[in-house]
């Protein structure tokens, strides 16, 4: 059976285009999410497609980076499906699969190869904050929640879980507000 996993980074993202390639190369079941690529924890699709496949199976993804983002998750992720008796394939990028040595490798190399292209676009983000901090123009991200708001609500004798309910944050930042 080809089991298919698709995945996309932010919820403004279509998962359209990874649904039809994965249906056109016949896959019977498909799992998807949209989720951030940075690691597997909290990846629940993901899960549930590892835990669904049987001896005999392929996972098939459209992209290694829909699969995962660095060398170590790869290596787990195909780790465990080689130890249940799982292939893996992947569209984009022919030849990488699990069912060579060949495939083997190339699922390695375009593996590091991701991993550094992350590194790169991280290393670049930094600079840029940095080059915008020095120019005064970086001011970070801009604020939520309005500690004014949660001190007037706490006054009016509102404890800090029912001032989270009402303002929809987590409480933590409630007593964070509380404490500024």
């Amino acid at each position: 059976m080809l089991v298919g996993y698709g995945r996309v980074s932010s919820s403004s993202q279509s998962l359209d285009i990874q649904n039809e390639a994965l249906a056109a190369a016949g896959c019977d079941k498909v799992f998807t999410e949209k989720m951030s690529g940075r690691s597997t924890i909290d990846r629940e699709q993901l899960a549930m497609a590892i835990d669904f496949v049987r001896e005999g199976d392929t996972l098939v993804v459209t992209r290694l980076d829909r699969l995962a983002r660095s060398v170590g998750d790869l290596h787990r992720i195909i780790e465990t499906l080689t130890s249940k008796g799982v292939e893996f394939r992947c569209l984009a990028q022919q030849g990488v699969n699990t069912d060579s040595s060949t495939g083997r490798l190339m699922l390695s190399v375009l593996g590091a190869v991701a991993m550094f292209e992350n590194d790169l676009r991280l290393e670049r983000q930094r600079e840029g904050i940095e080059k915008a901090k020095r120019a005064g123009k970086y001011r970070g991200r801009k604020p939520t929640i309005n500690p004014d708001r949660v001190k007037e609500l706490r006054q009016n004798g509102m404890g800090p879980a029912a001032i989270a309910r009402e303002l929809q944050i987590a409480r933590a930042s409630v007593y964070r507000a509380l404490a500024a």
